[in-house]
């Protein structure tokens, strides 16, 4: 059983950061991206990154020791702040925590409802980028979302334009293009996110990072949401209106997008 002390900065201040590896069959999706961008955020909140095998090693140890080596899994691994004394002051040498898990991962949805949350995203905190344990205006914003009749939430950034889900980036299509929002409206830099932008180019789409505000979306051609888990779920309605069905060009790229997450 892993355990954390009552001192660790992770649990007093929040400090540290996860990330959430979808698993098929053991293989761990994207994993040099996923390490990539922990070692990114590591370097904004001056943590030192860990030690990749020690994370490929905690990973399968997590999988077999939840029985899910088979099948489709979400690992989490969480790079805690580590102990340190009362106070915001980091310790000196700061010696992160690892910490694994494995859960079961839901088989890919079709299509989601989404409710548009009253919370904003903080585009001016650098925490709106990075993968921090300091989550819970997102866990608010979805539990927001589900007491609405939703399945997820949108959050906007404080100018009203269209920042992210809860747990996922979002795209859509205007005017025969795809468009998906700016990183400075407070958007984490979502590793499917990525993969989504390079296959929309191999597509053939031109691709737009936008600030738009919510009557974009809900006028777009079809839309959909992207995280490690769900890799491309159209989006069925927004506020009680319904979303135009994404078309055969837009399909098409989501089951490329599907097939090379998962």
């Amino acid at each position: 059983m892993q355990t954390v002390p009552a001192s660790d900065r992770g649990l007093t201040l929040g400090v540290g950061l996860f990330e959430t590896i979808l698993a098929v069959e053991g293989r761990l999706a994207l994993w040099e991206a996923h390490l990539d961008r922990l070692a990114r955020g590591c370097a904004a909140l001056s943590l030192p990154p860990p030690d990749r095998t020690a994370c490929a090693e905690a990973a399968r140890a997590a999988l077999e020791a939840a029985g899910l080596v088979t099948g489709r899994a979400a690992v989490r691994l969480t790079w805690t702040g580590g102990d340190g004394a009362r106070g915001l002051a980091a310790p000196s040498p700061t010696r992160p925590r690892l910490l694994a898990t494995a859960s079961p991962a839901a088989p890919p949805l079709a299509s989601m409802v989404l409710h548009t949350s009253a919370i904003r995203r903080n585009a001016s905190s650098p925490l709106s980028r990075l993968k921090t344990l300091s989550y819970l205006d997102n866990v608010l914003a979805r539990a927001e979302a589900i007491a609405a009749g939703a399945d997820e939430a949108l959050l906007c950034d404080h100018a009203g334009s269209v920042a992210c889900a809860a747990a996922a980036n979002i795209f859509w299509i205007a005017h025969g293009e795809l468009h998906t929002p700016a990183l400075d409206c407070g958007v984490l830099d979502g590793v499917v996110r990525d993969v989504a932008l390079h296959i929309a180019l191999r597509h053939g789409f031109t691709v737009r990072e936008v600030h738009a505000p919510i009557s974009s979306l809900l006028a777009c051609d079809g839309g959909f949401l992207t995280n490690s888990l769900q890799p491309a779920v159209a989006i069925r309605s927004l506020d009680g209106t319904g979303l135009s069905a994404p078309g055969p060009a837009l399909l098409d790229l989501m089951a490329d997008l599907r097939s090379t997450v998962s």
